[in-house]
């Protein structure tokens, strides 16, 4: 009831690949790299520019248009005098 030896684990590697099919593992594999990829994008800073290692703190833009045609501004409250 120890830890599984290194044929154990190739005995289950082959299993797997029986029954899943090289291919679809290595879509599998590509989805996933992909995945990891973009969540590490999406974690970038977007102020910040490349090659920057010390990264100021700049004024937004007031007004960014994303890809996807959607406009991001930024509210501001009317004072009423």
């Amino acid at each position: 009831m120890g830890s599984f030896s290194i044929w154990h684990w190739l005995i289950v590697l082959v299993i797997v690949a029986l029954i899943f099919g090289t291919k679809k593992i290595r879509n599998i594999g590509a989805d996933l790299g992909g995945a990891v990829k973009g969540f590490k994008e999406g974690m970038k800073d977007p102020n910040a520019k490349e090659g920057d290692a010390n990264p100021t703190a700049e004024a937004a833009p007031a007004q960014r248009v994303a890809s996807n045609g959607t406009v991001d501004v930024q509210a501001k409250e009317k004072s009423s005098i």
